[in-house]
């Protein structure tokens, strides 16, 4: 499995996907989990990724260009087909994290997780490029990037031999 994480804050995913569990199934191959930084798919000088929302509305949004940018780029450069690639917005909207969903989630080939900041995405990103929206819980967070840890780590420990004994 290949997970490919798009994130404002790089470092607060890395840290709990680089230990433990974690760590160990990707040092076996069983799953590559890579974290970039949403501004090195930017354009302008100053690396701007948010702005006003289309069609109006209160607050900051994520600026679609850079995300799909980036998605494009990941599904190129990855082995995979890009229509075997699942892209996955971290969301207080979507759907509730539970063991079927991570369950259905660890057979995918490649996931493509967007973590959501400021009062979210711009509304063309989840209607022409999400394929499903998860939620973690009812409650706030900084930023999806923690989220996104959670979802990763849930997904992972399902994988055949990321864990010592399978009933763990």
């Amino acid at each position: 499995m290949k997970v490919d994480i798009l994130t404002l804050f790089p470092g607060i995913c890395g840290a709990p996907l680089n230990e433990s569990m974690m760590k160990r199934a990707q040092e076996k191959g069983i799953v590559d989990v890579h974290i970039h930084n949403l501004r090195d798919w930017t354009t302008d000088k100053h690396h701007v990724v948010d702005d006003v929302p289309f069609g109006g509305g209160q607050g900051m949004v994520m600026k679609p260009e850079p995300i799909f940018a980036a998605v494009e780029d990941l599904q190129q450069t990855s082995n995979l087909k890009a229509q075997t690639s699942k892209v996955i917005l971290m969301s207080p909207a979507g759907r509730r994290l539970d063991q079927q969903l991570a369950t259905k989630l660890s057979q995918e080939s490649h996931l493509i997780i967007v973590c959501g900041h400021y009062e979210g995405v711009d509304q063309r990103v989840i209607e022409r490029l999400v394929d499903l929206e998860i939620s973690i819980g009812d409650y706030v967070l900084t930023n999806g990037a923690i989220a996104a840890a959670v979802l990763v780590d849930a997904i992972v420990r399902l994988l055949p031999g990321a864990l010592g004994h399978e009933q763990s």
